[in-house]
């Protein structure tokens, strides 16, 4: 974890915290691309997507701005300590043994945020410190 301080997750956390939400999607979008991006929010167009970006489009649900938010603090944690988007990418979709052989992003599409979040967290830290 080569990120000032050694604690790339509180810097991710604020970053994911302070944001509005169109910018979480545009930096989450960025780093994972608007179809997993999609996928996560659980909706069928990454057109919605980019209208959430554009601020033309609201987000409805309640725990889709809060999955965009926690997807994008692991991802920035993944991403600041200086792993590619593809690596970040293949993070969220590859089958996880730090998450009983899941997948991140079918967690995080599917699970609660209260539940799935440290699980998730937990996971992006051993990686971090264990590649």
């Amino acid at each position: 974890m080569s990120v000032a301080g050694g604690r790339p997750d509180l810097a991710a956390h604020g970053k994911a915290i302070r944001l509005p939400t169109a910018e979480v999607v545009k930096e989450l979008s960025a780093v994972l691309g608007e179809r997993l991006v999609a996928y996560i929010a659980g909706v069928a167009e990454t057109r919605a997507v980019r209208e959430w970006g554009a601020k033309e489009r609201e987000i409805r649900g309640l725990q889709v701005a809060p999955r965009l938010r926690l997807g994008l603090q692991v991802a920035a944690m993944l991403s600041d300590c200086g792993d590619p988007p593809e690596v970040v990418q293949a993070w969220f979709q590859g089958v996880n043994p730090q998450l009983d052989d899941r997948v991140p992003a079918q967690l995080l599409r599917e699970g609660d945020v209260s539940e799935v979040g440290p699980q998730l967290l937990e996971a992006a830290r051993a990686f971090l410190i264990g590649g």
